[in-house]
């Protein structure tokens, strides 16, 4: 058993893995380290209730302080590891400080792709990721003001959702010829298209964004519009980037880590140095009920990710082996994800798309897969029953959305 276990990042995977050590037992020193000056909180409603103004800062919060004290944890909170000197045992912090660890647990998350295009470094850009963009974000917001939202992913369009409902006036540039076009099918993509087209949003498809056009008639530092290849330009008040994330590996990659899109881990989220684990965002992992690496962006996967390092960082083996599943809250519109789609050699539509829900089911080899679903928590619910167990359902059946999902297989 580790006497001293250290965690650098302070999200999901780091306060679910400080739960489950506990829980188990671990009664050595924990230590806890994030470079954000507040506890670990939650990131997903940062794009919706929380840019709405609907959710307090404090309502964020994953676990809080008194959760921190009871546990006995050593909290370094607004602290940014410098160093993971692996010869030694030690981290290094950015107040000079070094902390022993006889174990060491890297929860370092993602971290928003930034542009580099003419204008990148104008005032009124801003990145989504942490609550204080938001903070900065909802500052900047006027009542008749007008938001440029590039990128047409699930951070994009929450956002330009939200922002839509409060009477913003909103543009998505999206490069390629559908939102969301990494995650969803073309089905889901183009009703997702007509919701917010239908709202008001002005939504550019294939629109490459060439440079940021800055205010030569009021605040040369602030942008006023955003040029795209084809000489469109879009005035605006201030410009919200979404266009991905980036493993947080550079720490471990530093520290002679195997990387590739993220720290490689092992099936018991143990990396190449047997005494350092990572989980959650920043990990390049074997699926091994999909036969896949996978590098997942989810508080599910974080969460579950988490749950297993901790228990093999105690000595008590335990495989990483769950079904991933991702939601997406747009408006009143929920869609929810379970499995991965990847490699699959048919698809079956259950219901037509519309306001009601629907879903699309994914088959490899007649097993499913994966599904994607809109208003369909029974679908989903069912469907992480029959993907993990493996379902060869009946087709016939499985496009009867009068059906049940859970009465196909």
């Amino acid at each position: 058993m580790p006497e001293r276990i250290v965690i650098v990042g302070a999200g999901q995977a780091a306060s679910q893995a400080i739960d489950m050590l506990r829980k188990r037992g671990y009664a050595g020193a924990l230590t806890i380290i994030g470079d954000e000056p507040l506890a670990p909180y939650q990131r997903p409603p940062l794009s919706k209730k929380y840019l709405a103004g609907l959710l307090a800062r404090d309502r964020l919060t994953i676990r809080h302080d008194a959760f921190y004290e009871d546990h006995r944890v050593d909290t370094r909170w607004g602290h940014r590891v410098v160093a993971v000197d692996r010869d030694r045992g030690v981290v290094q912090v950015d107040d000079g400080d070094e902390v022993p660890y006889d174990m060491l647990l890297l929860a370092t998350g993602s971290l928003p792709r930034r542009l580099t295009v003419p204008g990148h470094e104008l005032a009124g850009i801003f990145y989504l990721r942490t609550v204080d963009d938001v903070d900065r974000i909802r500052a900047a917001l006027t009542a008749t003001g007008r938001v440029v939202v590039v990128g047409g992913g699930y951070i994009g369009l929450e956002a330009a959702a939200t922002l839509r409902d409060l009477g913003v006036k909103i543009t998505v540039l999206e490069m390629t010829d559908r939102v969301m076009n990494r995650v969803v099918c073309a089905q889901v993509s183009r009703f997702y298209e007509a919701e917010h087209r239908k709202r008001g949003v002005e939504l550019l498809l294939e629109a490459r964004l060439e440079q940021f056009v800055s205010d030569q008639k009021g605040d040369p530092a602030h942008v006023r519009a955003v040029r795209c290849a084809d000489g469109r330009e879009i005035e605006t008040d201030l410009v919200i980037v979404g266009v991905g994330v980036l493993a947080n590996d550079g720490l471990a990659s530093a520290a002679g880590l195997a990387c590739s899109n993220g720290i490689v881990v092992d099936e018991f989220c143990r990396t190449s140095d047997p005494r350092i684990f990572a989980a959650g965002d920043c990990t390049q992992h074997h699926n091994r009920h999909f036969g896949v690496s996978v590098r997942l962006e989810s508080v599910d996967n974080a969460f579950e990710h988490a749950n297993t390092a901790a228990l093999n960082m105690l000595g008590q083996s335990t495989a990483h082996d769950k079904v991933p599943w991702f939601w997406s809250d747009q408006y009143h519109l929920k869609m929810i994800i379970v499995g991965l789609a990847q490699g699959h050699d048919e698809m079956v539509l259950r219901g037509e798309p519309g306001e009601n829900g629907f879903s699309v089911c994914y088959l490899k080899n007649g097993e499913l897969i994966a599904i994607e679903t809109v208003n369909q928590a029974k679908d989903q619910m069912a469907a992480r029953k029959l993907i993990a167990a493996r379902a060869k359902p009946d087709r016939s059946k499985l496009a009867d959305p009068n059906v049940p999902l859970k009465d196909i297989a």
